[in-house]
This record gives structure tokens, C-alpha cells and sequence, in this order.
């Protein structure tokens, strides 16, 4: 009896290692060696330079970096830095880039807190500054889920008497916006701004075009 009283409330390391699954979608492959000197870099306040692969130019270019910060999204992770190529901040998916090499060099130093308003305020991973707000309904089938949802820290939402949900969103880039809101199907309806509605509308288009 006492030994049973002992082995409450112990947790065995091999036991949660059983007990817990972690699931995760659409994980991309990460370079280990990439990501670690990059990581070190980012620590250490070095320049680093990298070999980056613009998957929608299918460009790959060369680029001095100094790291601000390191971003886990959706199971893939990410680097907020300083581009000396482009002189701006900019955010690189690490999966993207193919090698880093860490140079003697201090960082350029940015102010984290000016830059995380500047980057938090677009939608997803794209930053920037909101251009616009969307305006979605969600039938009363999904309402149950979105509502409790965090889509954006300034997000406004409104359950109707119907059981729909009306969710209003700031977006610097709607490229992510629109694959969220495709995956909903036909349970939400897009009403503002016309701009994304003409899109996703093109794209549901294109959909069927491909299912004749």
C-alpha cells in the first residue's frame, strides 16, 4: 500500500514518451547544419551568410544576414533578420536556405520591439503593415471552432443569432489568408474586402476547372 502511495503523482520519463504523440502537417525537411549556424549566429549577434532559395522566383542568391530572432510557424521554423542585400527586414523559411557560413562580423542590431510591431501585423508569416481587413462567415457547423480560434492578436469576431460566426482580421498579404480560408470549403463565405473575394473566388475557379 505505501509503495503505491509513493508512486502516485511520479511521472517516468518512458511512460509520457508513450502516452504522448506529437502530430505534425506539412512539416518541411530541415537542414540541420543550416539551422544550427544559423541559430549560433543569431545567439553570438554574428553576420551570416547564407545561400537562399526564393522558391516563388525560383531564385537562389546569395545574401548577408544579421539575425533578430528565430520563429517556430506551424512546425517549420523561421529567421526574422536584417537583409544587407535588400537593406530591410525580412523573414526566411531556414528549410530555404542551403548553406550559412558565420562571418566575423557584429550583427546589425534592430530594436526587437519596433520590429515585431512592423512584422506582427500582417497575417501568418507575411509581415507588414495591414492594407486591409477581412471579413469572413462561418456556417454554424464550424462557428463552434473558429470562435475560439486565434487567427490574429487584433481580431474581431461576431456570433450571429443564426449560429454563424463573423470573423474581421487585419492582412498585409493575403497569399496565407486565402489557403485558410480555402480549406473551410463551403463553410465560410468571404463578404470584405471585394479584392480578396474576387480572388478567392478565381481560385475556387480554377478548382473547378481542374474537376470538369
Amino acid at each position: 500500500m505505501n509503495s503505491t502511495k509513493q508512486g502516485q503523482g511520479h511521472l517516468d520519463p518512458q511512460q509520457l514518451t508513450q502516452r504522448v504523440r506529437v502530430v505534425s502537417v506539412g512539416k518541411r525537411r530541415l537542414p540541420l547544419a543550416a539551422f544550427e549556424t544559423i541559430a549560433k549566429a543569431t545567439f553570438e549577434r554574428k553576420q551570416v551568410q547564407v545561400l537562399h532559395h526564393n522558391r516563388a522566383s525560383n531564385e537562389t542568391l546569395q545574401r548577408t544576414l544579421s539575425p533578430q530572432q528565430l520563429i517556430h510557424y506551424r512546425d517549420n521554423w523561421y529567421l526574422d533578420a536584417w537583409c544587407h542585400l535588400r537593406k530591410g527586414v525580412r523573414s526566411f523559411s531556414i528549410d530555404a536556405i542551403q548553406s550559412a557560413e558565420i562571418l566575423d562580423t557584429p550583427a546589425k542590431e534592430i530594436d526587437l520591439q519596433a520590429m515585431r510591431q512592423q512584422l506582427d501585423g500582417g497575417y501568418g508569416i507575411f509581415a507588414g503593415a495591414p492594407k486591409d481587413w477581412a471579413e469572413l462567415t462561418f456556417s454554424p457547423a464550424r462557428e463552434g471552432w473558429v470562435q475560439h480560434e486565434t487567427w490574429h492578436p487584433q481580431q474581431q469576431g461576431t456570433l450571429h443569432a443564426d449560429g454563424s460566426y463573423t470573423l474581421r482580421l487585419p492582412y498585409a498579404d493575403e497569399r496565407e489568408l486565402i489557403g485558410d480560408i480555402l480549406r473551410f470549403g463551403a463553410e465560410v463565405k468571404v463578404h470584405a474586402p471585394a479584392g480578396l473575394r474576387k480572388q478567392v473566388e478565381a481560385q475556387i475557379e480554377r478548382m473547378r476547372a481542374i474537376y470538369p
